[in-house]
């Protein structure tokens, strides 16, 4: 769990509120879901199944949420860029999180999962 804590540990303010925050956001949706760090980013995993990361965007410096089968979604406020599979969901660390839009992504995410379409 070291090299996890690390990870936020090294990160700039605000960045590190936002990915903290975020991490929180995304832990308290379902009592299955786990964090570790898995290609250097932090992973969040239903049922041992990943479906969901953190990390902050190289071009633009935002930090963001990746979700893993995005392209099972539709909305405007996710980003495929050059993705075949994930979309992800930037934020500006300077503004308040868009907590219903956070927790209705991921639910929508764990619902996937939980109907079969996503093999676990």
């Amino acid at each position: 769990m070291k090299e996890l804590d690390n990870f936020y540990e090294k990160q700039e303010e605000p960045i590190r509120e936002v990915l903290l925050s975020l991490k929180e956001i995304i832990l308290r949706q379902d009592k299955d879901i786990t964090n570790a760090l898995k290609y250097g980013m932090p992973f969040f995993c239903y049922k041992e199944k990943m479906f969901c990361y953190l990390l902050i965007h190289k071009k633009l410096k935002q930090p963001y949420i990746g979700i893993v089968e995005g392209k099972h979604f539709d909305e405007p406020f996710l980003i495929q860029e050059k993705r075949s599979r994930m979309k992800i969901m930037m934020f500006d660390s300077e503004k308040d999180l868009p907590l219903e839009q956070i927790e209705s992504v991921i639910q929508k995410a764990l619902n996937l999962y939980k109907s079969g379409i996503v093999k676990i």
